[in-house]
Order: C-alpha cells, then structure tokens, then sequence
C-alpha cells in the first residue's frame, strides 16, 4: 500500500520522473509514426516505427533556430521548459507501483489540477514570445478553449476520489483494488478525461493552438532544437496523462502475474495509442463548437455523472 503523503529523495525523484516522462514521449512518438502510417495504408515495422523518432530527432537538431524580429527570448525559452515542469509535477504525485510514488500527497488532485491551469501559462508564452501574429493566434484560442475543457477534469477527478474518501491518487488506486475499476463504476468518466488529455496536450482533434491551419500556430515560428523541445514537452504531457488516466480508471500497477509498472506501462500505452489513433482518425474539430459543445453539453454531463458518484458513495 502507498504511504499517504510520502515523497522519494529528490535525486530519485528527478531521477523516476525524468526517465519516465522521457520513454513516455518517446513511446508517443513512436505510436504515432506507426499508427499515422497504417492509417495511410503503407504499416511500417515495429523497428521501424521506433527509429523514426530518434531519427527526426536527429534532423531537428541539426537544424538552425528561426529568430523572428524583436522576440521575447527568455520566454521563448522558458515556454517549454515550463510546460515540461508542469507535465513533470503532475506525474510526481501518481503513483507508478503499488508501493512507490515520488510524492502521494493528500491533495494530489489539487497538484494535478494546479499543473493543468498552469499548462495555459506555458502554452500562451510560447505563443506571446516569437513576436509574430499566428503563434499569438494559437495562444488566444488555446486559452479560449482551456477555460471549458479543465473544468470537465475537476468534476472527473473528484468523482474518483469519492469512493476513496481521499484526493490521494495512491487511494484512488487503491480502492479500486478492493473493488471495481473505475472505468466500470463510472463509465463516463475515462471519456471525458481523455477529452481533457487532448485538450491540455492540444492534440489531434482538440488541437487549436498549434494547427495546420495556423501554420502551426505557437510553433509556427519555431524549428531545429526548440521544436524538439516543444514537440517533446507535448509528448511528455500526453504521456503523463495515458498515466493518469491508468491510475484513476485502470488501477494502475495492480494486475496479476506481471510487474506492477509493467502492468501501468502496458495500460498507459493502450491508452495512449486510443488518443494517437484519434489524431490520425478523427480531424480537428471548430474551436467554436467544442466551446459550445463542451459548456452545453460536456459540462453537465460531467457535474451529472458527480452526482451520480456521489450518490453511489453515500449509498
């Protein structure tokens, strides 16, 4: 059983949380460079689709930097290392083995949530930085979507922690070992979590920010190692949350036979090739109808299935 409220040395923790979020974005990217081509209908190899990334990791870095005209360049630069902060402070508090968290605070849904809001922070500056009108664009839309979309994941997270009497997401985990998973008891709200998860990492149909359209809107003036950079910090959220959703719905690490993290990475990676399959699948939706869609519709579905929990709880 996890401890409530213990933390791991930080050399460990930073140590845990770097290597995790790291193989976790590389397996996004790999997911979807395999997934993306089958879907074209030309599959690629397991060997394949795992040296791609490395190998346009490699052609970025060999890129020059774009510097547009009077940029704000330590934004510019803090941007990404924020938002990869933020993906990193959310993943410390979930736990990654039944007996080990980096750090299992008793208000892990307030951190997690706190590192959500943030991610708007991080994405506006990345758009506010290069001085120019698209990634500026992208910013706008980004925080003009995010204000419907973090509200779905305050009422999905406090369902969860209702069985658990506790916003520990070690209990979450934990009570879902002495009964149902989640995603059996409340069916709704591995969805609505994932429309968060894309939402937040702004990617495939959610993603409003940095979209063909805008030119790739707050990264329309960005290449070489700052792209990596962007790219990766992405990846790395998207990561973090194919985790969380594991923990809240999947009860994480339990399963039998197997290692407990073996058993998270394997349910992280199934999640995480549904949100990469829609990318390739599903085309990006009008910013406008997702706002009204999601305090219309989204919105009372998620305080609905609150209260349903609630009441579950109580009886």
């Amino acid at each position: 059983m996890i401890e409530v409220a213990g933390a791991a040395h930080p050399l460990v923790a930073a140590v845990v949380v770097s290597a995790v979020l790291g193989v976790g974005a590389y397996a996004v990217a790999a997911l979807e460079t395999g997934i993306g081509a089958r879907v074209a209908g030309h599959p690629l190899g397991v060997t394949a689709s795992l040296r791609a990334p490395l190998a346009q990791a490699a052609l970025l870095l060999a890129r020059p930097a774009v510097v547009t005209e009077r940029p704000d360049g330590p934004l510019w630069v803090l941007a990404p290392a924020l938002y990869a902060a933020l993906a990193a402070t959310a993943l410390s508090v979930l736990p990654l083995a039944t007996d080990f968290a980096v750090a299992d605070v008793r208000t892990g849904i307030v951190v997690f949530g706190s590192a959500e809001v943030l991610a708007m922070v991080a994405v506006y500056l990345h758009g506010w930085a290069p001085n120019s009108p698209l990634p500026l664009v992208g910013a706008y839309r980004f925080i003009a979507s995010g204000c419907s979309f973090l509200l779905l994941s305050m009422f999905v997270l406090i369902a969860a922690a209702l069985p658990a009497e506790s916003m520990s997401f070690g209990r979450i985990m934990a009570s879902q070992q002495e009964g149902l998973w989640n995603v059996l008891r409340q069916p709704l709200g591995l969805p609505l979590f994932a429309v968060v998860a894309l939402g937040v990492s702004f990617f495939g149909p959610l993603d409003f920010s940095d979209g063909h359209e805008l030119a790739g809107g707050t990264a329309a003036e960005v290449s070489g190692p700052p792209a990596l950079a962007w790219g990766w910090a992405r990846r790395a959220m998207l990561a973090t949350y194919a985790i969380a959703s594991a923990v809240v719905f999947l009860a994480g690490p339990s399963g039998p036979w197997l290692p407990g993290p073996l058993w998270l990475a394997l349910k992280a990676l199934a999640i995480a090739a549904a949100l990469v399959w829609l990318r390739h699948t599903v085309g990006r939706v009008q910013i406008d109808r997702f706002v009204l869609v999601a305090w219309t519709v989204l919105l009372p579905l998620a305080f609905l299935h609150l209260a349903i929990a609630g009441v579950v709880t109580l009886a």
